[in-house]
């Protein structure tokens, strides 16, 4: 599979990587921007070219048949927003009971425009203990960089600030869908 991925995440598609940042048995990875659902498929590509594995959290309107078995083969993990419940006590189990699990979290948790930043990739990795990889997908250049990981300092005004500035440099498939907000 991995094979697979390389010939169709390098040579048909013409991506590239840049990484910088060691890779660890668990973390929560941070993707932005999000701006097109071709960011799962290019996320996929590229973490099964490197031969790795992540999960994702998706809403679970989009586990019907047949696509339900699709994305849990892929890595999938339903999410029903509708109800209260915990989805940081629950990853954070799933932490503690896995021997390898890296999660990957958009943190604008949705494809449109929104500077008001989801949080709950943070308290995660605050909770669970792990650290926070930054993947920033870049269309113009067809690159993905991870220079910076974060071990969250439990200071989210100050993380999520330089989180933020991280991705100031990335650009999505569709631009005007990806705002920072404040940064300063």
């Amino acid at each position: 599979m991995q094979k697979i991925c390389r010939f169709i995440f390098y040579r048909l598609l013409g991506w590239k990587y840049v990484m910088t940042v060691p890779f660890h048995d668990k973390c929560v990875i941070c993707v932005a921007p999000h701006t097109t659902n071709w960011d799962l498929i290019m996320g996929k590509l590229f973490y099964g070219a490197l031969g790795r594995k992540a999960c994702f959290m998706m809403k679970k309107e989009w586990f019907v048949f047949p696509l339900g078995f699709l994305f849990k083969a892929i890595g999938g993990i339903p999410v029903n927003r509708k109800r209260k419940n915990s989805l940081v006590d629950q990853m954070t189990e799933r932490f503690a009971s896995s021997r390898w699990f890296n999660l990957a979290i958009t943190p604008e948790g949705t494809r449109k425009a929104n500077a008001e930043w989801k949080k709950g990739f943070y308290y995660i990795a605050l909770k669970a203990g792990v650290p926070i990889l930054l993947f920033g997908i870049d269309y113009p250049s067809r690159t993905i960089t991870c220079t910076r990981s974060l071990v969250p300092s439990g200071d989210i005004e100050t993380d999520m600030r330089e989180i933020k500035r991280y991705y100031k440099a990335f650009r999505g498939k569709n631009p005007r869908n990806f705002l920072i907000g404040e940064t300063d």
